[in-house]
């Protein structure tokens, strides 16, 4: 491929958070004009960014990135960036940023339909406009008058299961696994007759009478007809050995490209003050003190120098040396599955006591505790005033999304061509709300939905689930050991739909839309009782912490959104089909009454993907004996 490192100038921006779940390392972006793939972490460009630290600091996440990958990986960085842009759109600024480059290679010209590789110098490229990133693009001159007609990505790619993407094999495609016997290299048309009934696009060769049309090798039957994976990483530059099967997708295609993420909220550990929390995150570098004569050296390295200014030598010291004589956790074999970050969490909010409030967690609880009209509701609600997140990516997936509890079950494909020392992260801080609900309240109602037809329907429904996960495409093998692995529990169920039932009723007042909240459900068993959920916003936008979610939690505004969630959830405007909704035999979905009109809510809110719902397990619909609130407050 012709080297496009002389465009340096920007094609485009998104959000930091975008690069977490939409627009990460390995994934097709698409552009006004054509589409990017974005780059591995070896051509992320961090030189110029001297003044601007893109280091992000959380411990525990920090932790749990490198059991799941590796030990090589040492820190957690934002993407690059440096403001000035608008000032100087030639500038350095304009220069940073992360890179991407033009992909699929097969570009199609909108005029007269010419099929060329980008590297034949049969198209041209213009980004001559500094301040009109956007209007990047493509062309060829092919008409009267050398007019700049707009060339665009060709679109279609193939896929397999272990992550890798390549470009669709055009020439051997039309000339069905042989060559042009006219040239090596001929240039192709694609000529697009729309229709109904998918993809009719003919592909013809410019040198000889070979011709097809791309159904051929769409859908299962097509698949046969075409190659084996070459086992490329365009994002990386590399090839590797792969042999599984190849599938057709669009340039745009929702699965082509699953975003594998771990996140933890920066809460300090129960009952330590805001000094000790700072200590505990910046231990790396604080380890290494050996002595309180080394406190000047210390107040004069960034970022410790700010970030410990109000206190003393002696404080400091002790907070160190306390850190210092906790004992290590308990070395042993790490558990299946992702590492454990909610224990900590949970810990916090349910604690008797709460943290000293600080600069990046601050939470307390009102003075007259739980409004009297909610006692047989909620045990304990948080205010959570201050809170930041840090969400880090360790890798992605292609046309199989990757399973919360189980990291095993799709092929990740890696961020970089050799083990990695740092990935890419981003931090958001925002406000929320932590209900617990009354241990005695969610073991009663276990007890009495243990038996019923929903709870065991749901179950089997799991199962299935499970079943076609492990499917022939994800290489998995599947017994009955494994049909049931990762069931939530009827706890997470009721858990989750009050959630959902919350998001949805808060979004209506707190000045944040549902897309703008998040949801950490902490559900356990009888071996580990949890019951709690925190609704928190997860926005970059004026840092989260507007206010309106916090406000909401006081005594009078919960009684009356605890009230209207739990009434609005009696009727659904898709009843009665909502409410009868279970799934039974052979249906595989996760939920039942639910539907968008009462419970879905946006991707980016939902940590199941709108599964584990139902109505029938918080309010009567139509077997009231399986409300866990029989009655409104």
């Amino acid at each position: 491929m012709a080297d496009f490192s002389r465009y340096r100038r920007r094609v485009g921006s998104v959000r930091p958070s975008h690069l977490m779940f939409t627009s990460g390392v390995g994934s097709l972006v698409d552009l006004p004009n054509f589409s990017v793939l974005v780059k591995g972490l070896e051509d992320w460009k961090y030189e110029s960014l001297k003044d601007t630290p893109a280091v992000i600091v959380e411990p525990r996440l920090l932790a749990a990135v490198q059991a799941v990958l590796s030990r090589t990986v040492k820190e957690l960085k934002a993407a690059p960036w440096l403001p000035g842009t608008d000032q100087d759109p030639n500038g350095e600024a304009a220069r940073t940023g992360t890179p991407v480059m033009p992909f699929p290679s097969w570009m199609r010209c909108t005029a007269c339909n010419l099929l060329a590789r980008i590297d034949s110098q049969v198209f041209g490229f213009e980004n001559d406009k500094p301040n009109k990133p956007h209007e990047a693009r493509f062309f060829h001159e092919c008409g009267k008058g050398r007019k700049k007609n707009l060339v665009v990505g060709a679109r279609f790619v193939v896929a397999c299961t272990a992550g890798h993407l390549d470009d669709f094999p055009y020439l051997e495609f039309v000339h069905e696994g042989g060559k042009c016997p006219a040239v090596e290299k001929p240039n192709l048309l694609m000529e697009d007759y729309g229709g109904n009934l998918g993809a009719n696009v003919r592909i013809a060769c410019q040198r000889c009478p070979a011709n097809r049309n791309i159904r051929e090798v769409m859908g299962r039957r097509g698949q046969e007809h075409l190659p084996r994976c070459r086992g490329r990483h365009p994002h990386l530059g590399v090839f590797g050995g792969c042999a599984r099967q190849l599938h057709v997708l669009v340039v745009g295609a929702s699965n082509q490209w699953f975003a594998q993420t771990l996140s933890a909220l920066a809460v300090p550990q129960a009952g330590a003050g805001e000094l000790d929390a700072k200590v505990e995150r910046f231990w790396e570098n604080l380890q290494h003190i050996a002595g309180q004569q080394m406190m000047p050296f210390m107040r004069s390295v960034a970022p410790l120098k700010q970030e410990f200014e109000q206190w003393d030598d002696d404080e400091l010291w002790d907070a160190i040396e306390r850190h210092r004589a906790a004992p290590e956790p308990a070395a042993g074999k790490e558990p299946e599955g992702y590492p454990d970050l909610r224990t900590p969490e949970w810990r916090v909010f349910s604690g008797i006591a709460l943290p000293e409030p600080g600069d990046e967690f601050a939470a307390y609880r009102h003075p007259d505790g739980v409004p009297n009209l909610l006692k047989g509701f909620y045990s304990d609600v948080v205010q959570v005033e201050r809170v930041r997140e840090v969400r880090a990516m360790i890798g992605f997936t292609r046309l199989d999304a990757p399973d919360p509890d189980d990291p095993n079950l799709v092929t990740r494909a890696p961020l970089s061509r050799s083990k990695p020392t740092w990935v890419p992260a981003s931090e958001v801080r925002g406000e929320g709300i932590f209900l617990r609900l009354p241990e005695e309240l969610l073991v009663d109602w276990e007890e009495r939905v243990a038996g019923s037809r929903a709870i065991r329907l749901h179950y089997e429904a799991y199962g299935r689930f499970r079943e076609y996960r492990y499917s022939a495409r994800t290489g998995q093998p599947f017994n009955e050991e494994t049909r049931y692995q990762g069931w939530p529990g009827a706890r997470f169920y009721v858990l989750h739909t009050l959630s959902h039932l919350m998001i949805r009723t808060i979004a209506l007042e707190c000045g944040y839309n549902s897309a703008s909240l998040a949801e950490r459900v902490y559900a356990g068993d009888e071996d580990d009782p949890r019951g709690g959920i925190l609704i928190y916003t997860a926005v970059p936008d004026a840092e989260g912490t507007l206010g309106g979610l916090v406000s909401l939690a006081e005594p009078d505004e919960l009684v009356r959104l605890t009230r209207r969630a739990l009434a609005e959830a009696r009727h659904c405007s898709s009843d009665p089909l909502c409410a009868e909704r279970l799934p039974c035999d052979p249906e595989d979905f996760l939920h039942g009454a639910a539907c968008h009109a009462c419970l879905f809510v946006s991707e980016t809110t939902c940590e199941r993907g709108n599964r584990f719902l139902d109505r029938r397990f918080v309010v009567p619909i139509d077997t009231p004996g399986l409300a866990m609130f029989a009655d409104l407050p």
